[in-house]
């Protein structure tokens, strides 16, 4: 569970993140879930945008890739959400 000094921390440090990930008309797949699981070992912070076909919401996206991931929320502004991930192995983010 992060504070809320990290996660303004986390935002400020996503917003000049670009999306990575696209939620579409499929919704949150495997493949989806493989390619953020991927991206948050690789950058432990993740943005992702849901497109406007998609059947889900953004906040809807980011709970469930958060529960699939077991990952920590950040923000979630319209269409866009940010999660991070802290990477055991080789952190790259150190949160205040």
């Amino acid at each position: 569970m992060i504070t809320s000094k990290q996660r303004a921390y986390l935002r400020g440090l996503a917003n000049p993140v670009e999306p990575i990930l696209h939620v579409g008309k499929e919704g949150i797949g495997e493949n989806l879930i493989r390619q953020a699981d991927d991206a948050l070992t690789a950058r432990e912070i993740v943005k992702g945008t849901v497109l406007q076909n998609s059947p889900i919401e953004a906040r809807e996206a980011l709970d469930t890739l958060c529960e699939a991931l077991h990952a920590e929320p950040v923000q979630t502004v319209g269409k866009r959400f940010v999660l991070y991930r802290a990477n055991p192995d080789e952190p790259k983010i150190v949160l205040p």
